[in-house]
């Protein structure tokens, strides 16, 4: 027979444990899919995160998971490849297990696409960093790079001098017409330099980061070097289900209400699934507002149920 569960969590970070961990201490069956990929695995630590500031990632999952588990709830590491609506909702693993679910929680995050500069993806979560909320402290005050990947990437530049007042800002792809004025009087406001030029590559010595080495061979001493990812939003399973999209300049994600659920009944999303700026702090909340929201939720729709009968 095919299990039945009150909620499928799909996907294990800290929007999917924080739904979990409610759902459990709310007493309802609740079966967390965990496909192992979380965005944040390339970096040492996390910041920013009140009480677990500095805390190592992977850690913070585990800790998680033991939580969960004290209350009944189920993970199985494996990845949903499909998802169909009906009565319920049934969901099929990779692994070839299919469940059902009364209601679920998309919590599948997304993927950053690097620049495909020689030495940042090697580097990315070390001195290759794309957020300086999350890792500017730890390398304050040295020499920054910024690669401009986009006109977008001026803000990223310009934010970054809070941390260091040794920036450099590589236009790389960006022509220097497609700064405005506005843009070159904050950059030379927050000091700024601004470099025209390709980046070829980094360059590494003992392992870490040294320069920047540009198109025509000219290396920029720099010890650390801000990049933008291209986010790409793992949306495929709320499309499959009908959740309305809406556009935003870093992708497409799904509408959601101020407790996460989506455009689709019975189906909620939280952390990086809904938006780009999601930090851990903020996914877990998001997480905890879908979870209480889906408590709710089933428990009108039993009530209703009941009167009915």
């Amino acid at each position: 027979m095919t299990e039945k569960y009150a909620v499928v969590v799909i996907g294990g970070g800290a929007a999917g444990l924080s739904a979990a961990l409610v759902l459990g201490r709310a007493r309802h069956s609740t079966l967390v899919v965990d496909a192992g990929e979380p965005r944040n695995a390339p970096a040492a630590h996390m910041q920013g995160y009140l009480s677990r500031d500095g805390m190592p990632p992977a850690e913070f999952l585990a800790v998680g998971r033991e939580e969960i588990a004290r209350y009944g709830v189920e993970l199985v590491r494996d990845r949903v490849v499909d998802v169909e609506k009906g009565e319920d909702f049934a969901v099929v693993l990779a692994g070839g297990r299919t469940v059902r679910a009364r209601r679920l929680v998309v919590a599948t995050g997304l993927q950053d696409e690097l620049p495909a500069v020689p030495g940042v993806a090697e580097r990315f979560g070390r001195d290759v960093l794309h957020c300086p909320f999350c890792h500017g402290w730890e390398v304050r005050d040295q020499p920054f790079g910024v690669l401009g990947t986009s006109p977008a990437s001026v803000h990223q530049a310009l934010i970054v001098s809070q941390w260091s007042k040794d920036v450099r800002f590589f236009l790389h792809t960006v022509a220097e017409e497609e700064l405005s004025d506005q843009d070159l009087r904050r950059l030379a406001a927050a000091g700024v330099d601004v470099v025209p030029g390709e980046v070829a590559e980094l360059v590494v010595e003992d392992d870490r980061l040294t320069g920047v080495r540009l198109a025509d061979g000219t290396v920029h001493a720099r010890s650390v070097l801000f990049v933008g990812p291209r986010p790409v939003p793992q949306t495929g399973l709320l499309e499959r289900l009908g959740a309305e999209l809406h556009e935003t300049p870093f992708g497409a994600y799904p509408v959601v209400d101020g407790n996460g659920q989506t455009t689709v009944p019975g189906v909620w999303a939280a952390g990086n699934a809904i938006g780009f700026a999601e930090q851990v702090v903020h996914a877990a909340s998001g997480g905890y507002r879908a979870a209480s929201a889906i408590v709710g939720d089933l428990l009108m729709a039993d009530l209703d149920a009941s009167v009915r009968v």
